[in-house]
């Protein structure tokens, strides 16, 4: 499956790459970049609550949400930023859905994707993102760390997210500033909080750092708060929740 998603995913970086130079152009008239690293590291856990119509493993979750009524909730329960799932052939995503809630909320937008290319963090500026997302296990090594680079010259944050032990120590070698560790396994899908929670100790000190994927009660949340987290990244159970404000509020209370 993540074969297939980045074959994909390599075909929207080509047609990006071709409107390269627009997109400079229209990153350098985007509104100013709101800090995400600053949101994520105040007092207590954050929360960075996600924007998700559908997934590979859960098949549709809210086909039909409003992107910018469900942020504003997130965002009046307490949210800290939110996630915007904008892939959109395995998760019903678009940049249009990423421009609505930028311009609804005032809190960092993240721009979730199968990032590839350059062009596509020029792209995420250009559609208001304030933080991108990079899978060291969609990404060589080097790739990762010319992307990284490339996130500092446009100015967004970059989230490198990680998998594994293994990943993570990928992570900390191409100067992350900001990691998150994902609970799911991405061959089977699957999500055990003993990760994130196993991979604690390897987060190097001076980064944010994320809880990813399987949080959905505060009792997850606290494992995350325990184990020295400074965030959780919240998306299907929210989406789902019939009060995602309360929701928000209840996974922010843990600390």
């Amino acid at each position: 499956m993540l074969a297939t998603i980045l074959a994909s995913a390599d075909e929207r970086a080509k047609a990006a790459e071709k409107d390269l130079a627009a997109l400079k152009r229209a990153a350098s008239n985007a509104t100013p970049v709101r800090d995400l690293s600053e949101a994520l590291s105040g007092p207590g856990l954050a929360v960075i609550a996600e924007i998700k119509r559908r997934s590979p493993s859960a098949g549709d979750i809210n086909a039909d949400l409003d992107p910018a009524d469900l942020a504003t909730r997130y965002v009046q329960g307490g949210a800290d930023a939110i996630s915007v799932l904008t892939e959109p052939h395995f998760f019903g995503g678009s940049l249009d859905d990423l421009r609505a809630v930028r311009e609804a909320v005032g809190v960092p937008v993240l721009r979730k994707d199968f990032t590839r290319s350059p062009a596509q963090i020029w792209e995420a500026r250009a559609a208001g993102a304030d933080a991108i997302l990079l899978i060291v296990a969609a990404l060589s090594a080097s790739n990762l760390g010319a992307l990284v680079a490339t996130a500092f010259d446009v100015g967004v944050a970059a989230i490198v997210e990680a998998h594994t032990d293994a990943e993570v120590r990928v992570a900390a070698d191409v100067g992350a500033r900001i990691i998150g560790v994902n609970n799911r396994n991405l061959h089977t899908f699957e999500t055990d909080l003993g990760v994130a929670e196993s991979a604690a100790s390897l987060l190097p000190t001076g980064v944010v750092t994320i809880g990813e994927s399987g949080v959905s009660t505060p009792t997850g949340a606290a494992r995350m708060a325990a184990a020295g987290y400074d965030a959780i990244l919240v998306g299907e159970a929210l989406v789902r929740s019939d009060d995602p404000l309360a929701l928000v509020a209840a996974l922010k209370a843990v600390t």
